[in-house]
């Protein structure tokens, strides 16, 4: 592999050189004791595939939230140990039926895309395709994991773009900046949390370029630079923002996308959202044991940005000298 990586260098000196894992590209955990060493810096970058049948039948046999821990402890294990030393890790590969009814394939990617979106990774799906000339023997074959449907003009599944809104832009990293503030993304649905428009003491599911900057210190959330923090108002209520009640949130079950308040009685209430995107504290679900129940509508990932957000001073003076710019 570094004699493959030396020979593209030599070839062509100002191209990246993407280096692949083994068992089809899902394993780097063999750089961890053996280090790559090469006579160039600063354009190596690491790829990973990632599918739900990367690992078997597990997402539908087994709890959501255990799985998701420890699919996340494989991945770490096998190429996340890269981002810790500062290399790019280029999550080269992933995708779903876009069809829909896949129980394997709705758990993974929520928990696919609440690292993703954690970590900031670059990546490339599979596949805008919508069908093949000839693949199999057969023409004009349906690609169902494709973008496009078969007239390929069409969108085969609005809601799988939305779900992937967030991670089409950069959340950190060179470009416009500002403070860093988190976001709290749902990954079920590709959203963020913001205040209503009709009553900013409310909570909803929104855009995430339109939320508000969060902040997330001593286990409660706030707007930054507003007196307004995230309370938690009993069960099957809706969460409200509030002068002097914070409400203590902590990430539990093992994909730590649970976002829990315990109440006077010891019992913990998680984030949730209801049919119309309201937020509210409802009993947690699935946190363990459980493979039958669907645990994705409680699934939140605290993550952290600089990118200008549309509320921001920066963003409306970028928004000015470029009408078309999306910056998040």
């Amino acid at each position: 592999m570094q004699q493959g990586a030396e020979a593209v260098h030599s070839a062509n000196k100002n191209v990246l050189v993407i280096m692949s894992g083994l068992s089809f590209d899902t394993d780097l955990s063999f750089i961890m004791p053996r280090p790559v060493h090469l006579s160039f810096t600063g354009k190596l970058v690491f790829e990973l595939h990632w599918y739900s049948f990367s690992d078997g039948n597990s997402w539908s046999t087994n709890n959501s939230n255990d799985n998701c821990g420890q699919v996340l402890n494989r991945i770490r294990n096998n190429g996340g140990f890269l981002l810790n030393q500062g290399f790019p890790l280029f999550l080269s590969e992933f995708g779903i039926d876009e069809r829909g009814g896949n129980v394997n394939n709705d758990r993974y990617f929520g928990c696919l895309t609440g690292w993703a979106a954690e970590n900031d990774v670059d990546w490339s799906l599979w596949a805008l395709t919508g069908t093949y000339y000839l693949r199999q023997g057969v023409v004009g074959l349906n690609e169902y994991y494709g973008v496009l449907d078969s007239d390929w003009i069409s969108v085969r599944n609005s809601s799988f773009l939305q779900k992937i809104s967030l991670l089409q832009s950069t959340l950190q990293g060179p470009g416009p900046r500002t403070d860093a503030y988190n976001l709290v993304f749902h990954p079920l649905t590709g959203l963020c949390l913001v205040c209503s428009l009709k009553d900013t003491t409310m909570l909803t599911l929104g855009p995430c370029n339109s939320s508000e900057p969060w902040s997330y210190t001593k286990k409660t959330l706030r707007i930054e630079d507003q007196p307004l923090c995230l309370q938690s108002n009993g069960p099957e209520n809706r969460v409200t923002m509030s002068r002097t009640d914070c409400s203590i949130w902590q990430t539990i079950s093992a994909s730590r996308m649970h976002l829990a308040s315990t109440t006077s009685n010891n019992n913990p209430l998680c984030l949730d959202v209801d049919a119309t995107n309201n937020i509210l504290a409802n009993p947690c679900k699935c946190l363990s044991k459980d493979s039958s129940c669907q645990p994705m509508s409680q699934w939140f990932k605290i993550i952290n940005a600089t990118r200008p957000l549309k509320s921001s001073k920066l963003y409306k003076q970028l928004e000015n000298l470029s009408p078309k710019s999306d910056m998040l």
